[in-house]
């Protein structure tokens, strides 16, 4: 059935969801995320493979 893996959106704007995001941001911004994408799915608990 099409849609039966899929995710629930994650609401980015709770506090805890924004801190982590700019968290990855922050390394993205000074150089040290080699791979945004990865780090984000890290953070919000994504499987990266899924997406």
């Amino acid at each position: 059935m099409p849609g039966e893996n899929a995710q629930q959106p994650i609401d980015l704007t709770t506090p805890e969801n924004f801190e982590k995001g700019q968290r990855v941001y922050d390394r993205f911004e000074s150089g040290q995320c080699v791979d945004v994408k990865a780090e984000l799915d890290a953070a919000y608990g994504l499987d990266s493979e899924s997406n």
